[in-house]
């Protein structure tokens, strides 16, 4: 007499589960954490096209900084890139984004500081060369 079997056992759903649902938490987690870079990556790259402007094309021609930043005072910079990746202006409360002028006198300025907060890494800087 022979007997067969069909289906599976609880222990064998219980361990196919399990695995299905490290899976998912594995999966997750790291969709989490590549967005965090990715959110990061897109911040610094905002940060050094805003920094580029000011060195390369502001300063040389007008030969200060200016004492705010905005597409229309920095036009090589392309305007989405004054929005952080939430959706906030810089300078505005909650920006990711600042700019910090310094020295100024008369809405012209010797110095500045560029920042972006971001989340993996310690605050990502900028400074003027000149």
């Amino acid at each position: 007499m022979t007997k067969y079997s069909r289906g599976f056992t609880v222990i064998e759903i219980l361990f196919v589960s399990l695995i299905a649902i490290t899976a998912s938490v594995l999966f997750f987690i790291q969709k989490s954490n590549l967005e965090i870079v990715a959110s990061d990556n897109t911040k610094k790259t905002a940060i050094n096209a805003m920094y580029y402007s000011l060195e390369e094309s502001f300063y040389p021609t007008n030969k200060y900084y200016p004492q705010t930043i905005s597409s229309d005072i920095l036009k090589t910079v392309d305007s989405a890139l004054f929005t952080d990746p939430s959706g906030v202006k810089i300078n505005t409360a909650g920006s990711a984004y600042t700019y910090v002028p310094t020295n100024c006198q008369d809405s012209k300025c010797k110095s500045y500081t560029l920042k972006a907060t971001l989340q993996n890494e310690a605050d990502y800087t900028k400074t003027n060369k000149n």
